[in-house]
């Protein structure tokens, strides 16, 4: 039996590895080429420390209690050379990739779909050629060669679920940009491309209180890849709230997706919303408007939120502003690249 290790590094790059039943996640990871911190691999100097955000394992006791207090093992850190995972685990490190000789690798996948979902958005699916598709953890994001772009890259969140054998991403579609041009002008089914990742700290934990998930525009795609596995896992009975705004509703992609995923998701509950001056839609405004501190479970609550970087700042301040410290706040901010920029 082997377990499912991935190891998440400070920078957002994140290694999957295998690790046999009763082999310690170091002594795996170096038998992966992966040189984790170590100075004395027995449980006495602590440089091995890292947190393990997911799964099963156990420690032993035959590590020392400078090392590793009881308080931070109750807290979920670890010490790598005596943990011994008995399930898949995520496993934080508290270093770069570079420093442990780790490069984020290179992937070719097939082009399958360009699909227009609205005027400003566009699904793609890829699926694997020789090589698979990347593993990651639901929310992280891959950095795709632009073809024919002179190297540009562009990052990308999974919309889709881990394992999936076709892989889609949401898109938002920028008029003169050199992703837009290619999906627009020159793409073509069965075009190879080149992804590079996975990458990222923005991905969902184990599910330890409710959930609140915030979304704007294109910022939902990580959100629905934390659906999907929410829906194949469960979410440990707590209950998970999902706010989605946009600016206009023809760029509310996804709904259907989001509903049929509430059928699966018990505890699981969404509203739309559109901050475009006179919307019609049922629920106007900010996803600000549509929350506050009762919501927040009295600070008992995880806060997943994913969007522009304006969005992302006005939540964390309504956050702040509500009196409520919440246990965890992880956040994504996304860019878009400017047309004027890339022509330059």
């Amino acid at each position: 039996m082997t377990f499912r290790i991935a190891l998440n590094f400070e920078d957002g790059a994140t290694r999957f590895i295998d690790c046999n039943a009763g082999e310690k996640v170091l002594d795996a990871a170096y038998r992966n080429k992966i040189n984790l911190p170590m100075d004395c691999s027995d449980g006495v100097c602590g440089t091995c420390k890292c947190r393990a955000e997911q799964g099963d394992y156990d420690l032993g006791d035959d590590y020392i209690d400078d090392a590793l207090t009881a308080e931070e093992a109750e807290e979920g850190l670890v010490l790598t050379c005596q943990m011994v995972p008995s399930s898949d685990c995520v496993i934080a490190v508290p270093v770069p990739s570079s420093a442990c000789k780790v490069k984020p690798a290179d992937i070719a996948v097939e082009l399958v779909a360009i699909e227009r979902l609205s005027p400003h958005r566009v699904r793609v699916s890829i699926k694997a050629t020789d090589a698979g598709l990347p593993a990651f953890l639901p929310g992280q994001y891959v950095n795709f060669a632009v073809p024919g772009s002179g190297g540009a890259q562009r990052s990308y969140s999974f919309s889709s679920a881990p394992g999936a054998e076709v892989a889609t991403f949401l898109i938002r579609n920028i008029e003169g940009g050199r992703m837009g041009d290619y999906l627009g002008k020159r793409a073509a089914t069965g075009d190879r491309l080149i992804l590079n990742g996975p990458l990222g700290s923005f991905y969902l934990r184990e599910p330890r209180r409710p959930m609140l998930m915030l979304a704007g525009g294109t910022g939902i795609a990580p959100i629905l890849s934390m659906l999907e596995e929410l829906a194949a896992k469960g979410a440990n009975g707590h209950a998970v709230r999902l706010l989605y705004g946009a600016h206009d509703a023809a760029d509310l992609v996804e709904v259907e997706r989001i509903e049929a995923l509430a059928a699966r998701i018990p505890g699981f509950t969404f509203a739309t919303t559109c901050s475009g001056a006179g919307s019609d839609h049922p629920l106007t405004g900010h996803v600000t408007d549509h929350f506050g501190a009762a919501d927040l479970n009295g600070g008992d609550a995880d806060i997943y939120l994913c969007g522009p970087p304006e969005m992302v700042e006005a939540v964390r301040a309504h956050v702040a502003s509500c009196g409520v410290t919440v246990a965890n706040l992880y956040y994504e901010k996304f860019v878009p690249a400017r047309a004027e920029a890339l022509a330059a």
